[in-house]
């Protein structure tokens, strides 16, 4: 029965590190916003970055969690026929994430890929806007109502390992919002307002080691 037993690692690996890259965003609205149709233009690009922590005690598999912060939002391009230009609306939504993670990875124990996913749950704690309110429906200028935000992550990625530098890493990331920004029970205007993103992260991690370190090689 022991052959069957998923095959441990001589001795477990922990990694604390940090991560940060590019992020664009839209939302989901419907009805349709104004001005979102084209999705090149409406998607908002910004930024994210956070600390990562990384156990693994199975040869294939292990938890990483991080704590992240994420600049999310939209925009809105039109057109102001009264002063004959174009215009544009900018908002943007500065949160603090959590995801849960399963890492998954195959490779040499010097290169690997992985897979990373799990949930994530965030908070808005803070939101800007910029440009020129130019729709009839007024709805997503207003502050959002749902700063509470839980969703899911999926990540696909490589990384090199070295004793003495560390590790370096390049993931791409999807991000999916199960929250909505507005409300959406009956009655009211929008039936959904949540967030898609996707980015483009790299991090850098150093490995905790024990202090009766083995010398096994794994």
């Amino acid at each position: 029965m022991g052959t069957l037993a998923q095959p441990r690692l001589a001795e477990p690996e922990m990694y604390v590190g940090v991560h940060g890259g590019a992020l664009a965003t839209i939302v989901n609205w419907s009805p349709q916003v104004i001005g979102t149709r084209d999705v090149l233009k409406h998607a908002l690009l910004s930024g994210n970055g956070g600390l990562v922590f990384r156990y693994s005690q199975h040869k294939c598999c292990g938890l990483q969690v991080e704590v992240n912060y994420m600049q999310r939002g939209w925009r809105e391009n039109g057109y102001d026929s009264k002063n004959d230009l174009s215009v544009a609306y900018t908002r943007r939504l500065d949160y603090i994430e959590v995801p849960f993670l399963a890492h998954i990875y195959f490779g040499s124990p010097k290169f690997r890929g992985f897979v990373n996913l799990g949930p994530q749950v965030g908070y808005c704690f803070h939101e800007s806007e910029e440009g020129t309110q130019h729709t009839i429906e007024t709805t997503q200028y207003n502050p959002i109502e749902h700063p509470f935000d839980w969703g899911v992550v999926a990540g696909l990625g490589f990384y090199g390992r070295s004793e003495k530098a560390g590790l370096f890493q390049l993931e791409a990331r999807f991000h999916y919002s199960m929250g909505h920004l507005y409300d959406n029970r009956m009655g009211a205007y929008f039936d959904s307002s949540n967030t898609m993103s996707v980015s483009l992260n790299l991090a850098y991690m150093l490995q905790i080691r024990s202090k009766h370190k083995s010398n096994h090689k794994q």
